[in-house]
């Protein structure tokens, strides 16, 4: 029995993926004689057990369920009957995506079912992209892997516009590579029309360049936010009171060190974001701490309707005046 497992935090990827697997599954064989999906809302997973159990009068079946983050750990209890078993002459392959309800969120991996998959000698794959500096090298290969070569600058807008959008580079590259000779190298001025709306950026971009006193950059981060990043406004306020509340409770503490504020804040590995809201808050002190909490509060009221304000002007003066609270 042949089974994979495919799980990721973006959407694009992880569906790139799973078609990549299951056309290597299929080989060349008709896909309507040995191919049986279930996607959605409406299919148990007894049905895809069974699926998985029936023999073909073709060829090796191939079974692929979709959606599988709507089931919980205890739902899945046949499937690791399956594993503990498996039957020959049949491929599985999971994705492990969203449910298909509006505003649902995918349950987690069971450890168990990792577990149960790689004991039958199937594979777990995760599609996301990685972050921090791992996302350098991922960039790197995506680049490397395209039909056409970008120059740096070409590259480096790539980049900045998509931010925190990754799942979009492969499509563009695949653009790129349709619309120009392979093995061309092209510039900012070819790239430029494909690249569309500029994309999300990770929270943390946005707290750094209230830390540093960017407003020009703070304004510019919370409209890609809401804007390409998908965000509600109150979601980035959320972000915006996290940030100041960590301060606030180290601000008079007697907090020393890194390690006995991460304790303080209740974090858990590693104590660099701790580290951080220490030296920024101890850079603004309590008067100006204090000052951030009645901005805070007024946007909040804010963009729950009391003024009529939009809520994305609402943000942008907001972010701009606590990056002007970080000038020395």
């Amino acid at each position: 029995m042949k089974v994979h497992l495919l799980k990721g935090s973006d959407p694009v990827l992880l569906e790139d993926a799973a078609m990549e697997v299951i056309r290597e599954v299929l080989g060349d064989r008709d896909r309507s004689e040995v191919l049986e999906e279930f996607r959605g809302e409406d299919y148990e997973i007894g049905e895809v057990v069974l699926a998985a159990s029936t023999i073909s009068m073709f060829d090796e079946r191939v079974v692929v369920a979709r959606n599988m983050g709507r089931f919980a750990s205890a739902e899945l209890a046949p499937v690791l009957e399956l594993l503990a078993d498996p039957p020959a002459e049949v491929a599985v392959v999971f994705v492990w995506d969203r449910p298909t309800t509006a505003g649902a969120r995918a349950n987690p991996v069971p450890k168990k079912l990792s577990d149960a998959i790689k004991s039958a000698g199937g594979t777990v794959v995760d599609t996301s992209a990685p972050s921090g500096k791992g996302r350098d090298g991922w960039y790197r290969d995506q680049f490397a892997g395209a039909d056409v070569e970008l120059d740096a600058r070409a590259k480096a807008l790539v980049r900045e516009t998509l931010g925190d959008d990754v799942g979009r580079l492969p499509a563009l590259l695949n653009l790129l590579g349709a619309a120009n000779p392979s093995g061309s190298t092209l510039g900012v001025d070819d790239v430029l029309p494909h690249l569309g709306e500029s994309g999300g950026v990770p929270p943390w971009d946005l707290t750094d360049a209230i830390d540093s006193a960017n407003a020009t950059k703070a304004v510019g981060l919370v409209r890609r936010m809401t804007g390409g990043g998908g965000r509600h406004p109150l979601q980035v306020m959320v972000t915006l009171q996290n940030h100041f509340e960590r301060m606030l409770r180290l601000d008079g503490a007697g907090v020393r060190s890194d390690k006995d504020a991460a304790a303080l804040l209740g974090m858990k590995g590693s104590t660099y974001p701790a580290k951080k809201a220490l030296q920024q808050g101890s850079k603004l002190g309590t008067e100006r701490l204090n000052r951030a909490t009645q901005l805070l509060a007024t946007a909040d009221v804010e963009l729950r309707g009391s003024t009529g304000t939009p809520a994305e002007a609402v943000l942008e003066l907001l972010v701009a005046r606590l990056a002007r609270l970080s000038r020395r």
